[in-house]
């Protein structure tokens, strides 16, 4: 699926001359096959390389512009294809920009080669003022307790090593980004020779850990004797026979199932065993099957202790707990995102997928007979109240849905008030999870990224994205309109920050003072930005604002041509101010205890 855009005049590939065209020649053997940057002066020796020794083809450039963007963009592409591409930050500023899109995919667990590089160590090298200022003695240092693995080889021979050892690791379970800092200098050192170029069949990822037979033993003896088994089904591949592995060992356990937004799809939720919508934060109903469940198989559930306090607060959880996850590995004491520490009665340190197999080995062919009672039925959820001609965010999905019709889409990303009973998955693309450091600015690029990875499948990539994420990312888009990328990004823009006007009320009520106020510098209005004319202003076809139900039918339909005709489209839908589907319960919870991330 090479990306159409004009190419460079074909010419004979000159000698290896350069220590970048080494790095340059690595990087199109380890099998990347893009490099998202924006350019910057420290790396001007490997961009060089890039074109025109390699001739900007495996890896092909991405021009974005900005470096966070670039760090997303390989990030909607990771949870697509689940493998890497390249990604280069100039010097110590593109690194402080791209930090916390990078905190993202650490978060996230998605795999991405990231190229950074500094002005020369050597000072006597160095030209005056400029490179003094992007030098960094330590460049690593900056996201070291935020990516796997970093480093900051000083010759060629160490900058291959640290490249092929990078590639390793980052498509390593548990998958997170990697780091690497090439030197100015070295990058623009001319070779007395090509250097040797190591056998990459002999330094490929290890597999995925496979379970322990002893705890996989007591694994499938615990589910086997399980009267009300719950399967909390996280972090997975996007695999369909892993999918539909995962399917049959429910059916077989007679085991309810649950979901989370957070995560891409990992059941589909329309089955009988999937009583309740997936959910960011544990639903009432969720918090329900855990506390009427004997047995919790977690497959790398993203915190697994939160999710059990939800439902017994302090006290210890009476079903028993079985953890597959290998998250551990990648725990520290700077990041907390580790979560709260779970009671596990069996762990199993290996891939989920791996896990589920082996179970269904252990576990015979003979299915569990029904329970009464057990799942419970799946609620009637009844549709939404009707708000007039007025668009929920609940509306809005439905009209996505009708407009989408039979054709196949990936909901790439959902905004914070997104309920998932409005989205049904029945394919592990169907839906692709969060961010996972819930920071703002991510969605456009990770859309762009998912539609590189899907481009040419059938397909369609959608992103529903909040207001306050578009603005922050939005020329992020730009490289979908340069690439030629065909997506379909739908704005959920209630012009403020709601779910901080939320947790302003919250606290008002708390102090007894006037919740009245709580709009103030929240509201995103006087003047109302006009997020199709911004999309036009980067090459997107912008539609909108769509601002009554009775036009946002037609304005889907014509944004879906175009996607189909091979246009990236921004449709700018205002829903109601104050919808929040999740101000339930669930909701409560999540406003009164997410004081991290408030947006």
């Amino acid at each position: 699926m090479s990306v159409e855009w004009p190419s460079i005049p074909p010419h004979p590939r000159p000698p290896m001359a350069w220590a970048s065209d080494a790095f340059a020649e690595l990087l199109g053997r380890l099998g990347l096959r893009h490099i998202a940057l924006n350019p910057g002066a420290s790396y001007r020796g490997l961009h060089d390389s890039l074109v025109n020794y390699l001739g900007n083809e495996d890896p092909q450039i991405l021009l974005c512009l900005h470096e966070e963007h670039a760090v997303s963009i390989a990030h909607g592409y990771a949870k697509v294809a689940e493998e890497p591409i390249a990604v280069a930050l100039h010097s110590n500023v593109g690194l402080m920009h791209a930090t916390m899109a990078l905190y993202n995919a650490w978060c996230d667990r998605v795999p991405m080669l990231v190229i950074g590089a500094t002005g020369p160590l050597d000072a006597a090298l160095r030209r005056p003022w400029i490179d003094w200022i992007h030098t960094a003695a330590d460049q690593g240092a900056l996201i070291r307790s935020y990516v796997k693995w970093d480093d900051q080889p000083l010759s060629v021979a160490a900058g291959i090593e640290s490249l092929v050892r990078a590639d390793a690791l980052t498509r390593a379970y548990p998958r997170a980004p990697v780091y690497v800092c090439l030197d100015a200098a070295l990058q623009e050192s001319e070779l007395d020779a090509p250097p040797l170029m190591p056998p990459l069949e002999r330094h490929r990822p290890p597999a995925a850990p496979a379970p322990g037979a002893v705890e996989l033993d007591s694994a499938a003896d615990i589910l086997a004797a399980a009267q009300r088994p719950l399967i909390l089904a996280g972090r997975v591949s996007r695999s369909t026979a892993a999918w539909d592995r995962r399917v049959e060992l429910a059916e077989r356990l007679e085991a309810a199932v649950l979901t989370d937004l957070k995560a891409g799809a990992a059941f589909p939720t329309a089955h009988r065993l999937h009583p309740a919508a997936p959910a960011t934060f544990p639903s009432p109903e969720g918090i329900e099957l855990l506390r009427d469940c004997d047995v919790v198989l977690a497959l790398d559930w993203i915190d697994l202790g939160g999710t059990l306090r939800a439902a017994f607060g302090d006290a210890s959880p009476p079903p028993r707990i079985v953890s597959a996850s290998a998250d551990h590995v990648l725990h520290n004491g700077w990041s907390k995102d580790h979560f709260a520490l779970a009671p596990v009665d069996v762990a199993l340190t290996a891939h989920p997928d791996a896990v589920v197999g082996g179970l269904l080995e252990r576990l015979g062919e003979t299915a569990a007979a029904p329970r009464a009672g057990w799942p419970p039925p799946r609620g009637d959820r009844g549709a939404p109240a009707s708000p007039g001609d007025a668009i929920t965010v609940s509306s809005l999905a439905a009209a996505l849905r009708e407009a989408l019709g039979e054709r196949e889409a990936c909901l790439v990303r959902a905004p914070l008030g997104w309920s998932g009973g409005d989205w049904t998955c029945a394919h592990p693309l169907d839906y692709l999870g969060q961010d996972g450091g819930a920071g703002l600015a991510s969605g456009p690029g990770m859309v762009v990224g998912a539609a590189l990875a899907l481009r040419g499948s059938g397909r369609i990539a959608v992103g529903v994205l909040g207001d306050g994420d578009t603005l922050m990312g939005a020329t992020a888009l730009w490289s979908a309109a340069r690439y030629r990328i065909p997506l379909l990004a739908v704005v959920a823009n209630n012009r403020t920050y709601l779910n901080d006007e939320i947790h302003q009320e919250r606290v008002a009520r708390a102090r007894s003072r006037p919740v009245e106020n709580r709009w103030v510098g929240q509201q995103i209005r006087d003047p109302d930005p006009d997020l199709a004319a911004l999309a036009r202003s980067l090459g997107l076809r912008g539609i909108g604002p769509v601002e009554a139900g009775a036009e946002l039918a037609d304005a889907l339909k014509e944004a879906i041509a175009a996607v189909e005709a091979g246009q990236a489209v921004l449709v700018d839908v205002r829903v109601l101010a104050g919808d929040y589907p999740g101000a339930g319960a669930a909701g409560e919870n999540a406003a009164q205890t997410q004081t991290g991330k408030t947006r």
